[in-house]
């Protein structure tokens, strides 16, 4: 997308260079993460709520309660706003004002669509599923009428939609490259650990193929 044509909704606007509007580079960070935050005008006031997501081509699925707040506001087709934030490292400058961090960052802007068929449903919660563990969907219980019943669904379409990325280390005024105090960075990474069967698990059960290829995956 042609920087001199960005809406003004997306538009990065605090050190513009850092924005990046291509879908490959925010499909890209979207596929890293699967929490994002939500958020929305409730009775008037402000709302922000932490949920799981999953991305499957342009769209992205969120899944709730059928009596969720957030799920009955987003159902009625207001205005939302989504953010994905992946933090990977803290930018320690030779002065307070210039420390950072890295990270990659998406806002979207859209309307929910509402998801009623069932057969629909079923994929979009694959979706979501296959999002966080590929694989996982194969290996588990399908939903029951009734989860599905009490399940609602929705899609944002990733059109307006921009990224944010900050790399490299401190940019500190000229002046104070003099002084004596340490700068650089603190890189950060996900740590994935080994799986704790559930307390109730009958005996002889494997570690599924599913979270084995996640690990080695992610490590």
């Amino acid at each position: 997308m042609d920087k001199k044509n960005i809406p003004e909704k997306i538009k990065v606007k605090r050190v513009p260079q850092r924005g990046v509007y291509d879908k490959k580079t925010i499909y890209k960070i979207l596929d890293k993460e699967f929490l994002c935050h939500v958020a929305f005008i409730h009775n008037g006031f402000p709302v922000v709520i932490p949920t799981l997501y999953g991305r499957y081509e342009n769209n992205l699925y969120l899944h709730g309660s059928a009596a969720s707040r957030m799920m009955k506001s987003l159902k009625e087709g207001i205005d939302v706003s989504i953010s994905v934030t992946r933090v990977n490292g803290l930018v320690l400058a030779r002065s307070g004002f210039h420390h950072s961090a890295n990270y990659e960052s998406v806002v979207i802007f859209g309307k929910a669509i509402f998801i009623e068929d069932k057969e629909e449903k079923i994929k979009a919660l694959k979706y979501v599923s296959d999002h966080i563990i590929p694989e996982r969907w194969e290996e588990v219980r399908g939903p029951s009428d009734k989860e599905l019943k009490g399940t609602m669904l929705l899609k944002i379409l990733i059109n307006e939609a921009s990224a944010k990325i900050r790399t490299g280390g401190p940019k500190d005024e000229k002046d104070d490259y003099n002084l004596d105090v340490w700068a650089g960075v603190v890189p950060f990474s996900k740590e994935i650990k080994n799986p704790i069967p559930d307390e109730l698990l009958r005996d002889g059960i494997p570690i599924p193929p599913s979270v084995e290829k996640y690990i080695k995956n992610k490590n």
